[in-house]
């Protein structure tokens, strides 16, 4: 595996985007029409968690009082995710729930990005040069992951790895 550096501020903890990895299959729950008050999150999540779902990247949105929560599960996952909404739905009251199960993710993995907003905007500007949309982000210390249409994966996969100097053996 190849290890590329990107210097720049001295002193300063260094990023290293060491590789770019993928998984084909993603499915995002979305929920529309969620009443905004406190708790709400909390009961759709216990609801997932009695289910023994393994949630991945969460989005919440807040417009006129209405909240929209987005999430992504794997797809072995579906099922037990479906069962735990038409409980939430009882403990909460009826909300809109639209599955999409066409995604797959991209991630660059290394150190210190989050400290380096260039890592950042050099992969979404890949990507948008990919003509490749993001349908959801997610970042940490050490990732920084796009949820994307499932048929771009291939074309991103390469792109990122070209953009970022990463040796296809890796």
């Amino acid at each position: 595996m190849s290890t590329d550096w990107i210097d720049g501020v001295e002193g300063l903890e260094q990023p290293i985007v060491s590789a770019v990895t993928h998984s084909e299959n993603e499915v995002v729950f979305d929920l529309t029409g969620l009443p905004d008050r406190p708790g709400i999150a909390a009961a759709i999540f216990q609801a997932v968690a009695d289910e023994a779902v393994n949630v991945d990247t969460i989005l919440q949105d807040v417009v006129h009082g209405s909240a929209t929560v987005s999430f992504s599960v794997p797809p072995e996952e579906v099922d037990a995710t479906r069962r735990a909404l038409a409980g939430a739905h009882e403990a909460i009251g009826p909300f809109d729930v639209v599955e999409i199960a066409d995604l797959a993710k991209v991630a660059l993995v290394g150190a210190g990005m989050r400290s380096h907003p260039r890592v950042t905007a050099r992969m979404f500007r890949t990507l948008a040069d990919e003509q490749i949309n993001l349908r959801m982000i997610s970042t940490s210390p050490i990732t920084i992951s796009c949820l994307i249409p499932r048929g771009d994966i291939e074309r991103a996969v390469r792109a990122l790895r070209v953009a970022f100097s990463l040796d296809e053996s890796d």
